[in-house]
């Protein structure tokens, strides 16, 4: 072969490979139209590495308050999920996750608890505990539950629907766009005559391809489902756009209008501002459409900004990580997931200085509020569905305690008398909490004095020792200053001790995941 020919062919088979590959998704999806790929470029494209572009918002961990400079803590509830979901994901991968993909109390909120029914017309009930610290025996534990009403699903309001499904070339992935499918097919076997489904996709461009339909038409909802195949780029936010339109043409009056968005959260075509999208988002929410937010897949995950849309949609946030968690999110939880009985739920705590010498919130680091924003009615704020519980914990520090923290300078013009004052009584904190019902603009005060009770761990409830220990787990994971003298072992001991009742088997799972975490750590 002359040396020209040496130079030419090798040259041409690689321009060939770089053609195909340019093609992206949609040259798999599309083999009519273009000639099919060698078995060598197959075969390359086969082994070739994934790219990793998820995404996590840093987290700075909460530290320790003086109560006597900072006696209020004020924050909004979270109910979402998401990141135990995505931390199981890891841990069944035989990786443990990156320390700011673990939201602690998202960890402690994926397990319910025991607490009352509400009473009345009350829509929550609130219930509170002191007990044990299981990682600092020196300190307290303030546990803080909330329990949002049940309403069975045939007594939810219809429901106006719209599914907006990502159906880019970067789902093509079996715990993507066909997991999607199985678990959006749950769903919809729940669904009534009263409620109305559409489903909006989104690739290259977006579009309709399920109209409004009563929830009982299930072969042509499941008909809709059933033909989604990926390919293409993402336009995201043009999706958003077309699925809003939609459910406010279809707008019910005092109904659950609320668009479901399930995604890799690979938007990169659109509104290309976050801003922007957030903006329109609030817009929408205000008029009554809520946004849910479904993150699904390996690789792509853009956690940070998926959380802030469900947030900001007066939604919530979950990811499905295998169809038992669809199951859990889409029927189990489908009234708690889809239903809101109270909105901008907000917390205050007011720390008694002669009782705590310094307190510090766990978790809950991206929705914390300023102190003003309690009483201000027009501050966004976390939701809860029926059948919800929410819980958050306090780490505390005894007034007399011989620790040394961490503070600033006496100030100069502070009355410290109350300190003399307050010792009298056995308070050691205030809670108040405001909520709104769905369609009021207008806050409701619930106002809740605790007392702290010398309890051993023997006397505290299964509530707060096993919300504990999905807190200690959730330290551990993120190699958290704060997480004291506890091990995998202490965990995985406690929990077997403390599962409590454990009717689908999440408690047994998560003692699995420790001990899981606590193998990958040794190494």
């Amino acid at each position: 072969m002359k040396p020209v020919f040496k130079i030419i062919i090798p040259l041409c088979i690689c321009m060939a490979i770089f053609a195909a590959c340019s093609q992206g998704p949609d040259y798999m999806m599309h083999k009519d139209s273009v000639p099919a790929p060698s078995p060598a470029l197959m075969m390359q494209s086969a082994t070739a590495p994934q790219f990793n572009t998820e995404q996590y918002s840093h987290i700075q961990e909460n530290t320790f308050k003086s109560p006597f400079n900072d006696p209020l803590s004020t924050f909004s509830i979270d109910v979402d999920t998401a990141s135990y979901a995505n931390v199981r994901r890891f841990l069944n991968q035989n990786r443990l996750p990156p320390a700011d993909a673990v939201r602690i109390e998202e960890l402690v909120n994926y397990f319910s608890y025991n607490y009352p029914e509400p009473e009345n017309e009350t829509p929550l009930s609130v219930t509170t505990e002191a007990g044990p610290c299981l990682w600092n025996k020196g300190h307290r534990l303030i546990h803080i539950g909330i329990k949002g009403k049940d309403v069975p699903i045939k007594d939810i309001p219809a429901m106006n629907l719209v599914f907006l499904l990502d159906v880019s070339g970067s789902m093509n992935s079996p715990d993507k766009l066909p997991l999607l499918k199985k678990g959006f097919k749950l769903l919809v076997n729940q669904l009534r005559k009263k409620d109305s489904v559409s489903i909006a996709v989104y690739a290259g461009a977006a579009g309709l391809v399920l109209p409004p339909t009563p929830g009982n038409e299930k072969t042509s909802i499941l008909g809709a489902i059933e033909k989604l195949e990926a390919g293409g780029s993402t336009a995201g936010a043009q999706g958003i756009e077309l699925a809003y339109k939609t459910a406010k043409d279809n707008y019910i009056e005092n109904g659950n209008n609320r668009v479901i968005l399930a995604t890799d959260g690979d938007f990169n075509l659109g509104i290309s501002s976050d801003g922007e999208l957030v903006r329109l988002i609030e817009e929408k929410r205000k008029q009554g459409i809520f946004l849910s937010v479904l993150g699904f897949g390996t690789g792509n995950i853009k956690d940070s900004k998926m959380e802030q849309l469900a947030d900001k949609g007066n939604g919530n946030y979950a990811y499905i990580d295998s169809l038992l968690e669809a199951k859990k999110v889409l029927v189990k939880e489908m009234g708690a997931t889809l239903f809101t009985i109270a909105k901008d739920v907000k917390i205050q705590i007011e720390f008694n200085p002669a009782k705590v010498k310094a307190y510090r919130l766990i978790g809950y680091e991206n929705r914390l509020l300023n102190k003003e924003d309690f009483n201000d009615d027009k501050k966004d704020a976390g939701e809860l569905g029926a059948g919800h519980t929410v819980t958050a914990l306090y780490e505390v520090i005894p007034d007399e305690s011989k620790e040394e923290i961490p503070g600033v300078d006496d100030l100069k013009y502070q009355e410290k008398q109350v300190l003399t004052k307050n010792k009298d009584t056995d308070e050691i904190l205030t809670l108040k909490l405001r909520y709104k019902l769905p369609g009021s603009d207008t806050s409701r005060l619930m106002v809740y004095p605790v007392k702290d009770r010398k309890t051993s761990i023997g006397e505290a409830s299964d509530n707060l020792i096993f919300s504990s220990l999905a807190a200690g787990f959730g330290m551990l994971l993120r190699k958290s200053e704060f997480s004291g003298d506890m091990t995998y072992k202490d965990i995985i001991k406690t929990a077997k001790a403390y599962k409590g009742k454990d009717e689908n088997g999440y408690r047994a799972e998560f003692i699995r995941l420790a001990e899981q975490a606590e193998m990958l750590d040794e190494q």
